[in-house]
């Protein structure tokens, strides 16, 4: 009878979680806070079954959440790696909805890039409804002082670029077996992270135009804005797999962890450079004299 419930197969069954739904109901959370954020700022309420929902404790609630629960998620998915239950065919299905995420995030950043082409390429109709006045067709619209593309946004692009090349170091170096190399190539890229988020935060400081009030600077900080974010993501998620290497969890014949990181910042890296190309080169019009 035992031998009837032996598994005969190379995919594994999770037992029953509550992790999917938990975060689930904090995505929503987050979501209907981050309405009453958006409520907020613009002075308005957000009244749903007579409370008025405006603020931001209830996205803070809904992002904690999040954060607590898919740690907790993914706990028990590397528990499971290191029982022995990620066989070749469940790591090439991990693979597979990898990719599908990363597919996702290219259409979401499709979605900006589409944004800031329409204004771009269709001025007259863009500028119509600012609140800022401009005059002239042109982008960036007149008045708008752009960064200089070849000082700090050319640094922050060869910073991501040499990011990029020390996380393959470190991946070659676990593929060989080579622990010192994957410790210091992700060293290395955790470090190039924080130098470039370091770099956009001075950037935005000294910019001469505002988020609100017109479409430029709209398009501008909503999309090198959610790239930073990404930035952030993939920076911590390399840090964890450098704490991960340093607890020798990773082997070269299963560390799909590293792989999903690594993968996910050569999309960020790849991301930045339509960005440069685009917003900085492309649309770069007369420079802010810092």
């Amino acid at each position: 009878m035992a031998e009837a419930h032996n598994k005969h197969h190379d995919y594994h069954l999770v037992d029953p979680s509550p992790w999917p739904f938990l975060v689930s109901m904090s995505v929503f959370v987050m979501a209907l806070g981050g309405i009453g954020f958006m409520k907020l700022s613009s002075g308005a309420s957000f009244d749903l079954f007579g409370v008025d929902l405006a603020g931001w404790k209830l996205f803070a609630v809904g992002f904690v959440g999040v954060v607590i629960i898919s740690s907790l998620w993914w706990r028990d998915t590397i528990k499971e790696a290191h029982e022995g239950h990620h066989t070749r065919v469940v790591s090439l299905h991990l693979r597979y909805g990898m990719l599908l995420f990363i597919a996702s995030e290219v259409m979401f950043f499709v979605a900006w890039f589409w944004a800031y082409f329409d204004a771009a390429l269709f001025a007259d109709e863009a500028i119509q409804v600012s609140r800022v006045a401009f005059t002239g067709g042109v982008w960036p619209p007149e008045g708008i002082e752009t960064f200089d593309p070849w000082h700090l946004p050319l640094f922050n692009t060869l910073i991501l670029l040499a990011s990029g090349t020390s996380v393959t170091w470190a991946h070659h170096a676990l593929l060989h077996d080579d622990r010192e190399g994957l410790k210091w190539g992700l060293i290395v890229t955790v470090i190039l992270g924080l130098v470039f988020s370091i770099c956009q935060a001075y950037e935005y400081s000294h910019a001469t135009f505002e988020l609100g009030g017109h479409i430029y600077g709209a398009t501008f900080y909503v999309a090198t804005g959610f790239h930073g974010f990404h930035v952030i993501v993939g920076t911590i998620f390399l840090a964890v797999c450098l704490f991960r290497a340093l607890a020798g969890h990773f082997t070269k014949e299963q560390h799909f962890g590293f792989e999903a990181a690594a993968w996910y910042w050569h999309f960020v890296d790849v991301v930045w450079i339509f960005l440069f190309v685009a917003i900085y080169i492309w649309g770069a019009g007369t420079p802010s004299v810092h």
